[in-house]
């Protein structure tokens, strides 16, 4: 059985407000994206990588993954309009048989550990499906949007939330069929799951970290730098 990692790198990261993706930021020193690259460039289980990033950046990225030595496991691809056509074109570049595994991870939560993404492959190989998610802590209310504002409908359980993080795994076949579907449905999903959800297979839940945070805004970035550092301890 082989494990395949696709990272979709494509986004502008607007909410940023940088110069550039967040994605090539700087965190201690190396930019993120290549922090997520290396984490699963360290899983021996992992066989292959793909990354898919926008046409005017695949020059950039192949000559930062020749620089960091793991050339021989990343592929890099042209990514799409939106993360789902990103892994789409990643899914299409990987030769696999149906039972093998595909992993899709958010190409800014850096700080993805090792044991999260072994656990993530154990559940898929036993589910056909698991995504990594963190327990809810808030209250968690449902609201309805009027023109004056968010109005309370319900408050949700939190044992029945939780928090989608990455990997989100699959097997091959069934990550294939479920996109192929969705295409020519016109569907896009928030999120590798809900495709697979909206096919009608169950999605296994494997425990995440707040350590395995998604940099989205500039804040998250010290953050980052804060968790990095302790871990180096």
């Amino acid at each position: 059985m082989q494990v395949f990692a696709i990272l979709p790198a494509a986004g502008l990261g607007t909410r940023m407000a940088g110069p550039q993706p967040k994605q090539f930021l700087s965190l201690d020193g190396v930019p993120i994206l290549i922090h997520s690259l290396r984490a699963f460039a360290a899983v021996s289980r992992v066989t292959s990588i793909v990354v898919a990033v926008r046409k005017p950046e695949i020059e950039r990225v192949q000559a930062q993954i020749n620089e960091n030595g793991f050339a021989s496991q990343v592929r890099v691809v042209e990514g799409g309009d939106n993360r789902q056509e990103s892994v789409a074109n990643a899914l299409a570049a990987i030769e696999a048989a149906p039972d093998d595994i595909v992993l899709v991870h958010d190409a800014v939560r850096p700080l993805i550990d090792s044991a999260t993404i072994e656990r993530t492959i154990d559940a898929v190989a036993q589910h056909g499906a698991a995504i990594v998610g963190l327990p809810a802590i808030d209250t968690i209310k449902q609201v309805e949007r009027t023109a004056h504002g968010a109005l309370v409908v319900s408050t949700i359980p939190r044992e029945f939330i939780v928090q989608a993080q990455t990997p989100q795994g699959f097997r091959f076949g069934l990550l294939q069929s479920s996109f192929a579907e969705a295409t020519a449905d016109g569907f896009v999903g928030t999120d590798e799951a809900s495709v697979v959800e909206r096919a009608g297979h169950p999605v296994a839940v494997v425990p995440g970290s707040h350590v395995n945070l998604k940099i989205t805004q500039p804040g998250d970035l010290e953050l980052a730098e804060f968790y990095l550092h302790q871990r180096a301890r």
